[in-house]
């Protein structure tokens, strides 16, 4: 069968789209002349804005959560696709691939709807096996996969719009997670930029509910730092760390756009780990953790809002020396 449009469906966080981008390359290596729609969460959809490979992009509005699942449906149905390629493992996407209509649908078995999928693909949190390969399974069935990594599709307007930026030598800090025990905390990031030389310009990044720990850092630091925290849409934070001498983050969706720009990338792991299937995969990436061996890391696969044991000790025992080794 030779599909003429298909649907990508990833409605989780920023990091979970940019890991199934590889899908997109992957069908186009396929059917290159087929249509690709890609189905994502309102506020992720500027991830995709620039990609010429996506015909149309599909926002889920989770406010209504039932009201715009059932809007989506209907648009969905209306499209009659020849594939659905859901690569969320939860029951809304679940239920939208099963009244689809859809000629053929695959998805992972983890989902509570694979029984209706044409093709089911086991999901393993196999640590030998990245995230971006394990979504690549979801395409054996209509041929043989390529080794992929994410690649983001960025614009000369977009590099152009933060060019005002890149005129000194500057590294990019995002010190911000949703999951508070991947979050290296704001006295280690704030005792790293105080040792690094007064020349480089700190740029923070993250989103609008960021600004608050960008402002607590930048106030207790020197005047090279700039919070740009809520300044930039996800193309421009990744145009911008492609310039980067370094960028620095956590386990936490800005590494997935360095890896997927493939810039300089040092990533501090907290309470997760790397064996995981989320570690970084630019060309020059590194992984930075506690050398100490917890017997309590790690203590879960996303983290949670606080250390369960209470001293933080993934966090606290990583050495600011570190991360200032990762300075070209």
């Amino acid at each position: 069968m030779t599909p003429n449009r298909i649907l990508i469906i990833q409605t989780a966080f920023i990091g979970d789209v940019v890991l199934a981008i590889p899908l997109i390359a992957q069908m186009r290596l396929f059917f290159p002349k087929v249509a690709i729609d890609f189905l994502l969460r309102k506020g992720n959809e500027s991830l995709l804005m620039e990609d010429a490979r996506i015909q149309k992009i599909l926002i889920w509005d989770k406010k209504e959560k039932i009201k715009n699942l059932i809007k989506l449906i209907r648009e969905v149905r209306k499209v009659n696709y020849d594939v659905i390629i859901n690569v969320q493992r939860f029951y809304s996407m679940g239920l939208l691939t099963l009244l689809s209509h859809a000629k053929v649908k695959i998805g992972f078995d983890k989902n509570p709807f694979s029984w209706s999928f044409d093709y089911v693909i086991t999901h393993s949190l196999d640590h030998q096996v990245h995230e971006v390969d394990r979504n690549l399974e979801l395409l054996k069935p209509l041929g043989t996969i390529s080794k992929l990594k994410p690649e983001l599709q960025v614009s000369q307007d977009t590099f152009t719009s933060i060019e005002m930026y890149r005129t000194t030598p500057y590294i990019t800090v995002a010190p911000a997670s949703i999951w508070k025990t991947k979050q290296f905390p704001a006295h280690k990031w704030i005792a790293f930029i105080e040792a690094i030389e007064s020349h480089l310009t700190v740029y923070i990044i993250g989103g609008p509910e960021d600004k608050k720990i960008g402002n607590e850092i930048k106030q207790q630091t020197h005047s090279g730092v700039v919070n740009l925290c809520g300044a930039l849409n996800l193309l421009q934070s990744a145009a911008l760390m492609e310039g980067a001498l370094m960028n620095y983050m956590n386990d936490s969706a800005p590494m997935h756009l360095a890896s997927a720009i493939n810039a300089p990338t040092t990533a501090i792991f907290c309470s997760t780990i790397p064996a995981f299937g989320f570690g970084p995969l630019a060309d020059d990436c590194t992984v930075i953790e506690s050398s100490q061996k917890l017997t309590c890391r790690p203590c879960g696969i996303h983290g949670s809002n606080r250390c369960p044991e209470k001293h933080f000790d993934c966090a606290e025992k990583i050495a600011i020396k570190s991360l200032l080794a990762r300075l070209p």
